[in-house]
This record gives C-alpha cells, structure tokens and sequence, in this order.
C-alpha cells in the first residue's frame, strides 16, 4: 500500500474531464429540482431532459477549451480555482444565450425559473468541483507524508506577507519533508493574533513560549526579509533559543513556480553581518565605464571576479581580464557566456610580474581604465616568503602602473587592504609600499592645457591614481567563513587564534560597488577608505555559525584557540597615526589624506627593493621595507629581530 502510494501515477486528464462533467451534470439536475420544489410533473413538463442535455454539451466544451482537466489536482491552487469560477460563468452565459435565443425560438419552449436553476447551480458546482480538488490534495498530501520515512518539522514563518503566505502553501504540500507550520512571527502590531489560512500571527516576543510550548525546530525566512536590523534581532534570539533559522527564496526565484525542498538553506553567516544596501551613483560610473576600453587585473580572483560581473553591467566597450590562474579563467570565463553572451571579453592569462607580457597587452588593447586588483594576500604565507609578496604586489604594481602612464591609461584603480595601515607583516607592508608608489605617480603627473572642439581650454592631467582601502570581505577565497563551513561539515573542532581578535567585514559586491563609486569620484592621488561598520570578533563569528548549523558550541563543536599566526595582529586599522580623515559625498567613504613621497625618491626606494628581492635575501628585503614604511614593525615574526633598536 505504502509503495503505491509513494509511485502513484497522475490520473489520465480524459478521466478528470469525465469526472467534472458528471459532477456538472449533477449538480444542474439538483439545481433544477430544487428551482421546482421537486414537484416531479413540473420537472418533466418543464423539458427536463433537454436542459439537462443542452447544458452538459455546452459545459464539455467550455471546461475542456480552458483547460480545467490539465491541472495536476494534487498541485491544485488559487488559481485554479478561479479557472473553475471563470469556466462556470462563462458556461452559464453561452447557456443562457443558447436557451432563449435559439432553443426557445426553435422549439417554442421557455422555462421563466432558468435563470433560478443557473444561478442555484452556479453555486453547487463552483462548490464541489472546488471541494474535489481541496479533498484531493489535503488526502494525497496527508497519505504521503505519514507514508515517508522523514522527521516532523515544527516551524514558524517570518513575515505575514504574500511571500510569506505562498512559502507556507508550499512547504505544507512538500511531499519531501514533514513541515508543521505553526504559525507566522510578524512585528506589526496590526496583524498580531490574526489568523492567515488557519494559522495564528505572533508577535517576536512569544518566540520563547513557542518553543516551550510547540517545540519550534526552525523558523523559516523569505530572503526578501533579510537585512533590516529588527530581523537580526529576531535571528539573534532564534539561535539563543536553539531555534534553526532556514530562508527560501522569494516566489519569482523558484522552479517553474513551485519551491523545492533544495532551495531551501541553512541562514549563512553572510546574510546575518550583511547591511542595508549601498546606494551609488549609476549615472556618473556608467559615463566612466561605457563604452571604455577597461583592463582588470586578479579577475579570477574574490574581488576581480565581481569587479567583471559589476562593470558588464555597464556595457563597456571591451573588458580585457587579466591572471595567471588558469582555472578560475575559464570558469569566470564560462559565466560571462552565459550571462553577458554580447559583451566583447578578452581573455589574457599572463603574471603581472612578466613586463614583456604585460607591455603586450597594453600595446594590443590599449584600456582606458584599470582596476589592479591582483595580489598575494594571505599574511602568513607572505610572511614566510616575503620575496613572493615584494615581487607581485610592488614589482607587479609598478609594471602595471608605469604601463599605464606610459601608454595614457586615464584612470588607475588600486584595490588596497586594511593591513597597509601601520603594518605588522610582509604582506601589508607591501601593499603599503605599493600605495606609496602610485601615489608618488599621481603626483609627478603634469597637467596641461588642451583646446576643445568648442574652443574652450581646460587642464588636463595625465594618468589618475586612485587608491581604495577596505578590509576581509565575506566568503573570499581562503577567509575564516569557508575556513568555519568546512571544519563545521567535519564536526570540528573550529580554530580560531585568539579570543580577542577581531576583524572588519564586508560583503564582495557592496565592497566592488564602494570601488567604482570612488574610482568615479577620484581626481587622483586619493586613498579612498571604506566605511566598514563594526569590527567583528572572530570567535563570536565562530559560535553563531555554529548555531546557524542548527548544533551547539563547546557541546556539539569545539572552539580551540591556536594562538595568533605570523605577521597577524589582534585588531585592524583603517588609517594610520598621521592621516587624517575627510568626508566624500558618499557616507561610506572618506578620503585618508597623507603626504606623497616625491615619485624621484619612491622609485628609487622601490628599485633598490626590487633589487635586494633579486638576490634572495629575505632579511635584508624586510629591513628595506621597513625603511621605506617606517610604521612597519613586525609581529609574532622571525623578522621582529629587525626592529631591535641598536
């Protein structure tokens, strides 16, 4: 019995085509009855039969020409049911017309209680072709879940909207999981101990009686309602409660209009620390980015990757992507077939380290903007190989830079970090290193007059170099998020290296719309910093996605402190001692006013670099760049003994 239930087949659509007309024809002879008292000498003097005939014959063609057999009825909703309401006046209107414009005229029969009977019997049959498929559905549904060998899950809804009403519609007719929905969890106060389809609105406050109560597992969240701080908050007592927070997606996102059980998804811990979105000027980055010529260097990479996604988007007139890494190439690759199939895409795998390579590029395409976003960027491992870090991220610097002033790139955009900001390893002070270079750059470019076809000069200046300074971003290649997921999925234990350290975040696309916001509104020479909120402590990070997973920290996952690694420090700056901050037009970004180095005494600093990285001598390379950044003191390093005074 359990097996055919399980592998039941849909019933032939001629067959529920059959069963509506029977339940029509019905339902009309009930009408007519009732319509005359069932006094059986009126019924059959009133050509009872003839009614009855014409009006099964009108019915079969209407029902089948709108196609209410085709629908599977166990999947049946409100939208069928207004196809039956449409089908069942339709059909008693083309009756009505037939009856008394060609029956009566043509057979001198006239019933003056045809109308009661229609309107009786419009009524009858809306009632039960409707109750047909409710039964249906509600018996299907009901046999299938006591037949499937899944857990009961009690769960409450977030929201009392459209979206929230179609979620539960469809996580009840789930023939995949047992969902028990309790109810919704609503915050306006208009809607509370209403009742939406059977089932009561709380307020925030009773989540905690709930849980006692029903036993709540999981509330579930439409992700159109993520990102308002009131809903983190209701996240954030969720997870105390030990209740599991789940989202699906909005409505227009699901499969052919129904959800599936794999849509929905465990809440990340991206989606809790993300915040309202950013607002950007389109208008003046599309008169930067259309119709340009632009070269992005790292596009493989986190922050490259969605520098492409974002600036296709723009409709430039050639995109040329430029890494090393083969792989993730051809994968960005792939995707910018299938989404942005029009858009000219030059593929250019090369180092930004190999001048003659990179001298090629610039000479076979000439881009007009660069966003230089490649980079080694992990502190340990630069730390043990500082020669690698000075090599790509100044010496790959300086090609790509010194390329742009050589070829009239107009605008260069430097993604920077926040551990340039006094840095205590290689791998900031590198990129600090690389900040003083193009800054230098700017600097030394000349302004000149040029004559406009309209006849009036301006000033004109050579390349712009703009500089942009944020910290982690969400879920970038090799950060702590997919770090956690992965010692999660194995049941821990999770490694965090101190209990006090923290960090900034922010999410990869908010972080790539700050950089194109700033790259418009640079003039040159600006570092641009980003407002990057609050700093987050790690290891509270760890525990809340913990209990994202739905498991318990200390008890079901370890957390084990492993100590700070080398180069890391406790907490990250934005700005050093000696720069000073001045506001934007935009509230999330400010400008980090410092002196530039003049570009004579920068280039000679970076050649001498360069050359002490050519005889491998690692010491002798940090104690350089420990000259060039003075605030560069190093930490948990082999390369402290190199600020020993005396």
């Amino acid at each position: 019995m359990k097996e055919r239930i399980l592998r039941f087949k849909t019933v032939p659509r001629w067959a529920i085509l059959l069963l509506d007309v029977l339940i029509l024809a019905w339902s009309f002879t009930l009408s007519y009855f009732v319509a005359k008292q069932f006094n059986f000498h009126d019924v059959i003097r009133g050509h009872f039969f003839v009614y009855t005939g014409m009006y099964v014959g009108i019915a079969l063609p209407v029902f089948f020409l709108m196609r209410i057999h085709t629908g599977l009825i166990r999947y049946s909703d409100t939208r069928d049911m207004l196809k039956i309401f449409s089908a069942m006046l339709i059909n008693s209107a083309i009756y009505i017309a037939v009856a008394y414009l060609v029956l009566g005229p043509l057979l001198h029969i006239r019933d003056q209680q045809l109308g009661l009977v229609l309107l009786i019997n419009f009524f009858i049959a809306t009632s039960f072709l409707i109750m047909l498929r409710i039964a249906v559905k509600s018996i299907y549904f009901m046999l299938t879940r006591r037949m499937r060998d899944v857990d009961t899950v009690r769960v409450l809804i977030y929201g009392a909207d459209q979206n929230a009403i179609m979620a539960k519609q469809a996580l009840e007719n789930s023939t995949e999981s047992k969902f028990v929905i309790v109810g919704f969890i609503d915050t306006n106060r208009g809607k509370l101990n209403s009742y939406i389809e059977r089932k009561r609105v709380y307020h925030v406050k009773d989540l905690a009686a709930l849980k006692d109560k029903y036993a709540i597992d999981q509330m579930i969240f439409v992700k159109d309602h993520l990102g308002s701080r009131d809903k983190k908050v209701i996240v954030e007592r969720c997870l105390r409660l030990g209740i599991k927070v789940l989202t699906v997606p909005p409505a227009s996102e699901w499969v052919s209009g129904r959800l599936r059980i794999q849509q929905i998804k465990n809440l990340r811990i991206e989606d809790l620390l993300q915040r309202a979105p950013i607002k950007i000027n389109n208008d003046k980055i599309c008169d930067d980015l259309c119709g340009k010529r632009i070269l992005i260097t790292g596009a493989a990479g986190s922050i490259g990757s969605e520098i492409v996604r974002q600036v296709l988007r723009y409709e430039p007139q050639m995109l040329i992507l430029c890494d090393q890494a083969e792989s993730p190439m051809h994968e960005i690759q792939l995707e910018i077939e299938e989404t942005f199939s029009s858009s000219n895409v030059v593929i250019a795998i090369a180092d930004i380290r190999n001048l003659e390579r990179m001298h090629q590029i610039f000479n076979d395409y000439r881009p007009e903007l660069v966003y230089h976003a490649a980079a080694y960027k992990h502190v340990p491992m630069m730390e043990r190989n500082p020669g690698e870090a000075v090599s790509t991220n100044v010496g790959g610097t300086k090609n790509v830079a010194d390329l742009s002033v050589l070829f009239g790139v107009k605008k260069f955009v430097m993604i920077s970090t926040d551990k340039a900001v006094n840095p205590t390893n290689v791998m900031g002070a590198s990129k600090r290193i690389a900040e003083i270079y193009t800054q230098s750059l700017d600097a030394q470019q000349s302004v000149h007059l040029v004559d406009t076809a309209a006849g009036v000069t301006k000033q004109v200046k050579g390349t712009r170099f703009i500089t942009t300074r944020f910290g982690n971003v969400l879920g970038s290649n090799g950060s702590v998020i997919p770090r956690f997921t992965a010692q999660i999925a194995k049941g821990g234990p999770l490694t965090v290296t101190h209990p006090e350290i923290t960090r900034y975040f922010m999410t990869i696309p908010e972080a790539v719309q700050l950089v194109l916001e700033a790259g418009t509104m640079g003039k040159g020479g600006e570092i641009y910093v980003f407002d990057m909120g609050k700093p987050v402590k790690i290891v509270d990070l760890a525990r809340k996605m913990i209990q994202l997973a739905g498991l318990k920290p200390e008890k079901d996952i370890e957390i084990v402190y492993t100590g700070l690694r080398s180069g890391e420090k406790l907490y990250e700056e934005l700005l050093s001692d000696g720069e000073k901050v001045v506001p934007t037009h935009h509230d999330k970004i400010h400008i980090a006013r410092v002196n530039p180095l003049n570009h004579e005494s920068a280039k000679r600093l970076v050649y001498e670099l360069i050359a002490l990285n050519e005889r491998k001598n690692s010491s002798g390379v940090v104690r350089k760049m420990k000259e060039i950044v003075p605030e560069f003191i190093s930490k948990n390093s082999p390369f402290e003994a190199l600020d020993t005074v005396g």
